[in-house]
């Protein structure tokens, strides 16, 4: 994730946490503004700046640039990132002075839309949605150099991960101990997007609270697995039926 993000945070908590591999990988969407004609060390504003003193590309410029960075792209991760090598995070081997080799990963940029230029700060402005590991900032980097400029980010906001949107999410200012519960979201409505199974109260139940194996639904990849409206599990099929991935009712 870029560390300048902001927006809409989705957080898990008690047994809901069992969850949160099917929250990480969903889909996101930002809205991003980079200023053009400076680098940075880090691809963002939080590193060491080099102002270049080159202007804006033009905007028909960026605007036919940008089909080039949409569907499945490499995307050759930054150093200063948290992702690991030989159990060392690369961003500390970036504070170290060292620079090593990175691999480049498949990523897809669903759309990627120019929506406001500042000329005179020589800034752009972009929503952008993706697939989860995305560094937009990179995105941005590269963007800049085919244009045969330079570019870092300057703010990122994240505006929705999967089916969450900011606009449905609360201001941290509204919590308060007493009336937390009432923000709280059922552990169903967090794998919404996930298809659902429906299995009988009196013997099903049981079985998925137990972590048993169920009869095939023919449900491809991870489904919901409800009993009258609660979420029991999360489970997977193989060969030999339904398997539990995770379950979060008690018998």
């Amino acid at each position: 994730m870029d560390p300048l993000a902001s927006g809409l945070l989705v957080l898990l908590i008690g047994r809901s946490t069992r969850l949160s591999r099917y929250v990480t990988d969903l889909d996101k969407a930002y809205t991003a503004t980079a200023r053009f004609g400076a680098v940075s060390d880090t691809l963002d504003a939080e590193g060491e700046i080099t102002d270049l003193g080159t202007v804006l590309p033009p905007e028909d410029a960026i605007r036919g640039a940008l089909p080039a960075f949409t569907g499945d792209l490499l995307q050759v991760p930054p150093m200063a990132s948290a992702l690991k090598r030989e159990g060392v995070r690369l961003y500390e081997l970036h504070r170290s002075g060292v620079t090593v080799e990175r691999e480049a990963r498949p990523v897809t940029i669903h759309s990627f839309e120019l929506t406001c230029l500042d000329p005179a700060k020589r800034t752009a402005t972009f929503e952008i949605s993706c697939s989860s590991g995305t560094y937009v900032r990179t995105l941005l980097s590269d963007l800049a150099a085919s244009l045969g400029s330079s570019a870092y980010l300057t703010a990122l906001r994240r505006r929705s991960v999967g089916h969450f949107t900011v606009g449905d999410a609360q201001s941290t200012r509204n919590f308060h101990p007493e009336t937390l519960h009432n923000h709280i979201i059922l552990p169903a409505e967090v794998v919404a997007h996930l298809p659902e199974v429906e299995v009988p109260a009196e013997v099903g139940r049981s079985m998925v609270c137990h972590g048993r194996r169920i009869r095939k639904f023919r449900v491809e990849g991870s489904y919901r697995v409800m009993c009258g409206g609660e979420l029991l599990a999360v489970y997977r099929e193989d060969e030999e039926g339904g398997r539990a991935e995770v379950v979060l009712c008690a018998e």
